[in-house]
Parts: C-alpha cells; sequence; structure tokens
C-alpha cells in the first residue's frame, strides 16, 4: 500500500505517452487515468500558445487529449491557481486535476485556507521547478547569448549550475546560469530568490531530479505528499497505467542535493539583494521602496494579476475609495500599495505576478520578498505551506509579538 512519504521512479505503461511526454511521461498518465476513470471532470494544465515562449492554461476534459499538455514550458509566468479560483469557480462544482509548480500550490494553499477553493474538488500533481523565465527577455537572450535563433529551440533545462537550450536540429548548448542572471537575463528576480523547488504542498511533487541508473531520462522521481496523492498514485499503479519502482538510494540523496544547491543559489541572490540590510524594522524597508512607488501610475495592474487578492469588490474602492485613490493624481499617495500591503501581508506567496505585470518596472516581488522575510521572522509562517492559520488573522492576543 502507498503511503504518505514514499518515493518512486515512474513511468507510463503506455509506449506513446512515454514517446510524448518527458522523463517517462509519468505525469500525463497520472492526469490520463483520473479523467479516464471519471475520478475528475477535468484536467488543468499549460501548453504552447503561439510559440514556446508563450504558455497558456487548458483545460482538458477529453482523456485522450490530455497528450496536449505534455513536455515542460519554463518561459512561462502564469499562476494556474488564479484560473482555479477566478475562471473555475474555486472548484466549487467541477473536479479537477491541476499541475501546479511550488509557486502555484502554495498559493492554492493560501487560497484553501481562506475557503476561496475546495480542496474536496482538487487534486495537485506538484512539478520541481527551479525557477522560470519572462518570454521576452528570453528571445533575446537566446539571441544575444545563446547565438540561436529563438524559434529554433525545443528544449531547455537548468542543470548542475547551467541552462542548457537544445535546437530542432539537436544543436546543444549550455551557459552557467550565474552567467546570464549577471546579466539582467535567466530566469525571473523572484525564482532566483525562491527557496522552495520541491512541492511538496501539492499531493504529489515529480520531477527528473534523482532519476540514476538504467531510467535516467526515462522515468519520473515522484514523491507522495499525503493521503490523497497516496491514494491517486495507488489506484494509478493498480489500473495499469504507471509502472512504478523504488528509486535508488543514491538517487534520493542526489535530489536532495540538487535542491540543497538550488536554495543556496537562492540565498546568494538574497545577499545580494539586501546586503547588509538584512534585520531591518519593516518600516524602515518601506521607507527605502518609496522612490519606486512614486513611479507607480495606478494603472491596478499588480492587483488584477494578484492570483490571490481575495476580494469580490476591492476594498480600496468601495464607496468610490479613499480621498488617495480617488482623486486621480499621478503618481499616486504611497498608500495604495502601503494598504494593500496591509491587507495581503499574510497572503503573498511571492510568484511574481505583479512585478511582471508592472509598466513602471516596480520590484514589487523583491518588497514583497522582504515583507514576507518579515511575517516568517515574527511568525514563524511561511505562506503556502502546512495547515496552520494565517498568524494576524488568528493569532492570540497574549502571544502576539509587542
Amino acid at each position: 500500500m502507498i503511503e504518505v512519504n514514499d518515493m518512486f521512479y515512474a513511468k507510463s505503461s503506455d509506449a506513446a505517452i512515454a514517446d510524448a511526454g518527458e522523463y517517462g511521461g509519468a505525469v500525463t498518465s497520472i492526469l490520463k487515468f483520473l479523467l479516464k476513470e471519471g475520478i475528475v471532470d477535468a484536467v488543468l494544465a499549460v501548453e504552447e500558445g503561439a510559440d514556446l515562449y508563450d504558455a497558456v492554461p487548458i483545460l482538458i476534459e477529453d482523456p485522450d487529449k490530455v497528450v496536449k499538455s505534455a513536455g515542460s514550458i519554463h518561459f512561462g509566468t502564469l499562476n494556474l491557481a488564479k484560473v482555479v479560483e477566478k475562471y473555475l469557480d474555486g472548484a466549487q462544482d467541477m473536479k479537477i486535476a491541476v499541475t501546479v509548480k511550488p509557486c502555484d500550490a502554495m498559493t492554492m494553499v493560501e487560497l484553501i485556507k481562506r475557503e476561496r477553493v475546495n480542496p474536496d474538488n482538487v487534486i495537485m500533481i506538484g512539478l520541481n521547478c527551479g525557477g522560470t523565465m519572462p518570454p521576452v527577455k528570453s528571445r533575446e537572450m537566446m539571441e544575444k547569448f545563446y547565438e540561436f535563433d529563438p524559434d529554433s529551440v525545443v528544449k531547455e533545462e537548468i542543470a548542475k549550475g547551467k541552462l542548457i537550450v537544445e535546437t530542432a536540429d539537436g544543436t546543444e548548448k549550455e551557459i552557467p546560469i550565474d552567467d546570464l542572471e549577471d546579466e539582467g537575463f535567466g530566469r525571473r528576480t523572484n525564482c532566483r530568490r525562491c527557496e522552495i523547488n520541491i512541492p511538496t504542498m501539492a499531493d504529489l511533487a515529480c520531477g527528473n531530479w534523482g532519476v540514476i541508473g538504467p531510467l535516467a531520462g526515462k522515468a519520473t522521481f515522484i514523491e507522495v505528499c499525503s493521503p490523497k496523492g497516496a491514494e491517486v498514485l495507488e489506484k494509478a499503479k493498480e489500473a495499469g497505467a504507471l509502472d512504478l519502482e523504488e528509486p535508488i538510494e543514491k538517487g534520493i540523496t542526489i535530489r536532495k542535493n540538487i535542491d540543497n544547491a538550488m536554495v543556496k543559489l537562492a540565498d546568494k541572490w538574497q545577499d545580494a539583494d539586501w546586503e547588509d540590510v538584512k534585520g531591518r524594522e519593516i518600516f524602515s524597508a518601506l521607507t527605502e521602496y518609496l522612490p519606486d512607488f512614486s513611479r507607480c501610475i495606478k494603472c491596478y495592474g499588480c492587483r488584477e494579476a494578484c492570483p490571490i487578492c481575495y476580494c469580490d469588490d476591492c476594498c480600496l474602492e468601495a464607496h468610490n475609495g479613499p480621498d488617495w485613490l480617488s482623486k486621480g493624481e499621478i503618481p499616486p499617495s504611497p498608500m495604495f500599495h502601503l494598504e494593500r500591503m496591509i491587507h495581503m501581508v499574510e497572503s503573498c506567496t511571492n510568484c511574481g505576478q505583479c512585478e511582471e505585470v508592472c509598466p513602471s518596472e516596480i520590484p514589487l516581488a523583491k518588497i514583497w520578498h522582504e515583507v514576507n522575510a518579515k511575517v516568517k521572522d515574527n511568525f514563524g509562517y511561511v505562506k503556502g505551506t502546512g495547515e496552520n492559520k494565517p498568524p494576524m488573522g488568528f493569532f492570540p492576543m497574549d502571544k502576539m509579538p509587542l
């Protein structure tokens, strides 16, 4: 019987899926099995839109079409939790399986805590993630550093500290990720600082890290992270959708070492971004960011892009909003950002959606990372993980760190 914390090497028993999917097609087979057996009504995943640099969400209801979502797209910057909450009505009436990066999964957890997503109707299939890359900058990166036609690229992967890119004719080139990011390319800024690479807050955590031996490159490493995940994997195995075997012990160690290396890389970027300011008071930090807030043109893009902003009617606009919001002054008072920060301080999972859409290039992900660090330091609360309630909404007053 499969249990929580069990680990496996997994590959599809369907040769066509194993060939079309990455690393044995295990994730694709799980999704197809869930649909075919009626365990879920639909699968929410990501597919290529116009090209490899255009990641778009896709809702699949036909099991035979699940293969369209096979493979990884690291140039996309989507957060699928927003699709579940906003467009699928929190999956209240539809049972879905959704593929999630760590930030997607963390956002789902926070939405579940706020009863915006029905956890009984959602199965989260987690995908290991070392970071995603902004599409426009990535096309430029392919031309400038790799000397490739961006449209010829068919695959990319971060491995052993390098970004490895492959073109349609089989040409492969690798460049240290540090070199690219020192030049302002590579992963998004919030991804560089992120310390969570394996989505253990999902039901299953899947990836290629740690698959060694004869199955290297031909199987997926799966960690069971919840009773729901254990049940799904058990049923898929019994139905013959997957072939499972125990992982090699050395592979488990390698997976852990890769994760630790990515965490150290994140720590390096955090140190570079904040240098000697760690431990400063949050008000001192916000004062430093006032010049950034002054560039705001009040487009509300950050609010609209946020996957966890949870008011049905925005509190900042209720009853025509406060004076500083309704006067239409440009630049607006920084109170827009400060009040939104107060409202979101225990919710933000630093997925970077706000910074992605900001036309004024305000470093919102950096600001929110520092805010999140203060919440962790003061309350011991890591957003998007565990079952603990958000501290400021549920914190006992007699234990409030005054």
